[in-house]
């Protein structure tokens, strides 16, 4: 379910991180302190037309007094971050409280942070929370070139900076990330983070498949391209639990879009699987998971799933509404 929305939040500073890349501190008009968040949450930000779009908090979440955001301009996107980019100083916004689906492992022993250009958001809040805990980590940060690098001059003043490697894909090959680490079994209790663009997780979780374990490997990511299912889109039904009723979905209309028909909105937000924000138990059936939010473990149970973009394998699904 998509969090209260937070009334007076303006931008009280943005700054051009990089010919893309622009950073936004959020704060309530009134000073007053935000709701405290965890290293990996991400906002739902309101944008003009009701359009709602989610960006991680990049800041340390000790910080109770604003929000940071880092947002891309993706014009071949769906308007959102162009929207974004168009706010200025002073602009007033909508936005959620923070949650997380990229949470830090609290037992972890030792941390490796993998960033890939934006996805450096979430992992640098990261990096500033081990920090805090005085705890065992590394961060690795890939960019096509030094001048594509958001927040380099953060991590650069840090005072963990003697923790992070930046990897260009233009500058000497003795600099380059070398995935060949990740194909070793790493110490006992040692956890892997990572965010970026989708070829990048994949060539990180890809090399550490094998020889990490299933529930040690972590990742969020920013848009649905990569998802597969197990089957081809299909005709359904769905019975809601709570009344009996079964409904037909077409192969063309998503869940979320059937139940509207009906009268029954389901909250969601980035409508492609990625948020969670319609995350619904599955009493009954199969679903054909589709999102990225949840993990390979959750796929395989079979008790939830995104109404916004997943379907079914077998021809009826309860769903817990």
């Amino acid at each position: 379910m998509m969090q209260p929305l937070l009334n007076d939040v303006i931008i009280a500073a943005r700054s051009e991180q990089t010919e893309n890349i622009v950073s936004f501190e959020l704060q309530r008009e009134d000073g007053s302190a935000l709701p405290a968040f965890s290293a990996g949450s991400h906002i739902d930000v309101v944008l003009p037309g009701e359009v709602i779009r989610q960006y991680s908090l990049w800041n340390d979440p000790s910080e109770t007094h604003r929000y940071c955001l880092g947002v891309l301009n993706e014009p071949n996107g769906r308007g959102g971050s162009t929207a974004m980019h168009g706010m200025k100083q002073g602009a007033k916004l909508q936005i959620s409280a923070p949650r997380n689906n990229f949470e830090l492992d609290p037992v972890a022993r030792r941390s490796m942070l993998f960033a890939g250009g934006i996805g450096i958001t979430p992992i640098l809040s990261m990096a500033q929370a081990l920090h805090d805990q005085g705890a065992e980590f590394e961060l690795h940060y890939c960019a096509r070139a030094p001048e594509r690098m958001a927040f380099r001059d953060v991590l650069e003043a840090a005072p963990f900076s003697d923790r992070v490697q930046f990897h260009f894909d233009n500058g000497p090959k003795a600099q380059k990330l070398d995935l060949d680490i990740l194909t070793k079994a790493p110490d006992a209790g040692t956890h892997l983070y990572v965010c970026g663009p989708t070829g990048f997780m994949d060539a990180v979780l890809g090399s550490a498949k094998e020889a990490w374990l299933a529930a040690s490997l972590h990742r969020e990511y920013f848009s649905a391209d990569a998802v597969e299912s197990d089957g081809e889109d299909r005709a359904f039904k769905i019975q809601l639990n709570s009344t009996g009723d079964v409904l037909d979905v077409p192969a063309d209309k998503s869940i979320v879009e059937v139940l509207a028909e009906v009268g029954i909105e389901i909250p969601v937000s980035c409508e492609q699987g990625i948020c969670g924000t319609c995350l619904t138990p599955v009493l009954q059936g199969t679903p054909d998971h589709k999102d990225l939010v949840l993990t390979e473990e959750e796929h395989e149970d079979n008790d939830q799933m995104t109404l916004c973009c997943s379907r079914a394998l077998t021809d009826l699904l309860v769903l817990d509404l």
